[in-house]
Order: structure tokens, then sequence, then C-alpha cells
């Protein structure tokens, strides 16, 4: 197939570009200079990008600065990019042009060429709407871009903080169903004192809605827009009411309160409040991590493990063995985190890189941010549908450890003091008797006292030993 060409032409002299290309010159120059990953932005950030321009012709025209009849063509086009339409001309790869500004000529030419069609005038014209002039009037990358990064960060947040309610609330739901299993504690990987299973839980939901507040909380400083600061943060080539009331707008657009920065310099300069906020998804993956391998160590088995509780089966383990079942969602939940906790140190490196007045290195901090989003919250809710809500308890394998735990001569050191509830606990392991059967030969506590005892709130609770003691002690 023989594709046409329109020539076109920049400061850098003539190109060929497809001639039903909505795109022009400088995003042909990023296709053939960065064809790096072949990933491009995600469609939150686009809708973000074009959000932006829209909002910038709305209030130009309000501003007195932009022809009304243009206008009206670069808010339709807007909305038709919004609507879905176009989408396969936003073609430069994420690791393009530094700050950013191959993807935001990208856009400003297909609403240009767009917006020209729609006056009945020819691709590639750039006559009477310009990409520069008019679609790009009072914005810079530099300014566009880290306003583009907080919209579509808070934009996709909000499911992402949803499922970490539903996660701690499943896991809260767990604790509750679990609250009298006793089972031993384990520190060092070795036996404990005894706990419950619904204990366990219960700590895991407290983690999960923590950092869910933590993320809260990074999130928002977002709020607060640099755009208007235009090339350096000095608002240069920007009318003195343009950043007010493009917040205003954007606000209107976006449904979101959001605020004027107060140093549009810092807001240009400082990637901090993005990197904060990846800083939170590291720390929930760290998390997330830790309780999906506690989990796969309590289901491991099932025979030769601790086979403490069952995880829902969701497809065959293997290859090879029959009727082999592996832990397949919390494996994902940790191949995800790890994703997460080196994008997190992709935008530390790249928050520090800034220079000057530009951090230049945003398209990498925007992908990365956004894609550990994506990644967090599918992932987040597949191990709470097919997971945790699914888990079950054996109950009796549960009371058997604790009951053969060496840890449980720790409730004798309130009686016959540490150093005598050492020797017990070592001829129980000498001897391979069960230390609650020791303990009575031993005549150190009467059966009636051992069942007190033995009572799951004394076993995981704070207690005085004077009500167990003093009840059968004459």
């Amino acid at each position: 197939m023989v594709t046409a060409y329109r020539t076109e032409s920049d400061s850098l002299g003539k190109k060929k570009v497809p001639s039903s290309a909505y795109y022009g010159i400088q995003t042909q120059r990023a296709i053939e200079n960065f064809p790096i990953s072949g990933v491009m932005h995600a469609p939150e950030f686009l809708d973000s990008f074009i959000i932006i321009k829209k909002s910038a012709a709305k209030t130009n025209t309000k501003l007195k600065l932009l022809d009304k009849k243009l206008s009206s063509a670069i808010i339709k086009t807007s909305d038709e990019i919004l609507s879905g339409k176009f989408r396969d001309q936003f073609v430069v790869d994420v690791f393009q042009m530094g700050a950013g500004t191959s993807f935001n000529m990208n856009c400003n030419e297909v609403i240009a060429n767009r917006s020209n069609q729609l006056l009945r005038h020819k691709l590639g014209s750039y006559d009477p709407i310009h990409p520069n002039d008019h679609v790009n009037m009072s914005q810079s990358t530099n300014d566009t871009f880290p306003t583009a990064i907080r919209l579509s960060i808070l934009s996709s947040i909000p499911r992402l903080e949803q499922e970490l309610k539903l996660l701690s609330s499943s896991f809260q739901s767990k604790s509750k169903q679990f609250n009298k299993i006793l089972k031993s504690a384990r520190t060092h990987l070795q036996d404990a004192v005894p706990i419950t299973l619904g204990q366990e839980f219960k700590a895991y939901s407290i983690t999960i809605n923590k950092c869910l507040q933590d993320i809260q909380h990074c999130k928002k400083q977002l709020f607060f827009l640099g755009i208007g600061g235009s090339a350096a943060g000095t608002g240069i080539n920007t009318h003195p009411n343009y950043s007010k009331l493009m917040v205003r707008e954007l606000s209107i657009e976006t449904k979101l309160p959001l605020k004027q920065s107060t140093d549009l310099r810092e807001s240009m300069q400082s990637q901090k409040d993005i990197s904060s906020l990846s800083s939170s998804f590291r720390n929930l993956s760290l998390e997330l991590t830790r309780i999906s391998n506690d989990l796969r160590l309590l289901s491991s088995g099932p025979r030769t493990g601790l086979s403490e509780i069952n995880l829902p089966a969701i497809a065959p383990g293997s290859s090879i063995m029959p009727g082999k079942v592996n832990p397949s969602i919390l494996e994902m939940v940790n191949m995800v985190c790890f994703h997460v906790i080196g994008s997190d140190s992709g935008v530390a490196y790249a928050t520090q890189a800034g220079q000057l007045e530009l951090n230049v290195m945003m398209p990498m901090i925007s992908y990365n941010v956004l894609f550990s989003i994506r990644l967090l919250t599918n992932s987040i809710k597949q191990m709470r549908k097919l997971c945790i809500d699914g888990i079950t308890a054996n109950e009796l394998i549960c009371r058997k450890y604790a009951e053969e735990s060496i840890g449980i001569a720790t409730i004798l050191n309130k009686y016959i003091g540490y150093s005598n509830a050492s020797k017990i606990a070592k001829k129980s392991v000498t001897s391979n008797t069960n230390i609650l059967d020791l303990i009575l030969k031993e005549e150190i506590l009467t059966e009636s006292q051992l069942k007190k005892i033995l009572n799951v709130n004394s076993l995981t609770q704070p207690t005085d030993p004077r009500f167990i003691i003093n009840k059968d002690n004459k």
C-alpha cells in the first residue's frame, strides 16, 4: 500500500508527513527520533492534557485574546478527542524529548489540524488555527505537562483509594470470622506465644488503612497547580488574570477543588509532591509484599507446610504435577509490588534530576506514577476478590500448633518465673513431650487452672494471673 504524503516546514527545515495524519511535522520528528519503547502515554494523561487545551481556549477567549470562532473549533475538537476519537493520532513515545515537548506539540498539531478541518481548511495548512499561536496560546510545555501529571493522577487515584478501603474491610471481616481461632504466633520464624488468626488479620486491615491514609495525605498537595507559569514560572506571554482563570476553568472541567500554586516557579522546578505520592505507593507495596508473603507461608503445604489457612484455588499450579495448586494471586501481587518499588526508584532519581527552573524528566515521572496506580488498583482488586474474601481457616491445625508450641511456656512466667519456665520448655523439647502434658505431670498447674489458661482470651489478651490462681488455691 502506497502512502501519500504532504510536506510541512518548521525551524529546522522540511519533512514529509502522511497526508491523512492529524499530527504534523514536530510529531513526525518525534516518531523518527524516539522509537524507544513503543509505549504511549496513558489515556488519563492524554485526557488531562486535552482538558488543559480546552480550558486554555475558553480562558483566552474570556480574556479577549482568542477569536471566539477559533476557540469554538478548538473546544469542539477537544470534546471529540475526550469522547474517544482520534486516539491513534497521539503517537509520541513515553521516552521522548525532555519535559514532554514532543507530546505537547503532538496535542497542539492534532487539535489544530482537526479544528481547521472543521472550519473547512486542509490538513497541514495551519490556517486559521496554528498549533503554537492558538492551541498553545498562553502555555508552555513547562507548565502544562506538570499540570497534566497532577490532573491525571487526581482522576486515577480514587479507584485505588476505593480498592484499598475494600481490601482493608475484607481483612477486617476475616478478623471477625477468625477471632476465636487460636494458633501459635511466630517470631524469627520460630514458635512464639499464642495469638488468634483473627488478631493477625486485624493487623493486616489496620496496615492497609494506614497506607491509604498516607496516600490521601500526599494527594492533597496535587490540588495546587502551577498552570500559567509559562516557560520559567514567570508567566511570560500570559494575561495577568490567566493563571487564576485557568485554575477556575480546570476546576469546572474536572470537578476537582483545584487551587492556584503559591509560587509558579516552585511548581515548575520541583516534582517533590509527585515523588512523595510515589513513595507512598512504594510503602504500600512493601506492606502488600509482606502480607502476601505471610499468607503464602500460612497456606504452605498443604501436607508438608504450615497449612493454617486455605487460599481459593484459581488455576492448576503445575504443567507436570497433577493436583498442585499455587498461591498464584499473591505471587502476582508480589510481582506488581516489585515493579512499583522499582518505578518509585525511577521517580526518585528523576525528581532530583531537575535543574534550575525545570525538571525535564517529567515524561518518565508521569508514566511511572500512573502505571503504578493502574497496577496497584487492578492487583489489589484481584487480591481481594480471588484470594482474601475466600480464605478459610484450618482451625484444628492452628490449635494443634498452639498447644504443641514451646511458646506456650511463656504463660508460666507469671507463676514460676522465667528460669523455671525455660527448664520446662527445654524438657518438653528434649523429651518430645507436649508441654501441656508436662505441666500437668510436673503438677505446675492443676487441670482446672490449665483449662482457664487455655481460654482464648486468657492466652491472647492481658490477664491478671491472680484470677486463675486464687480460684483454685485454697
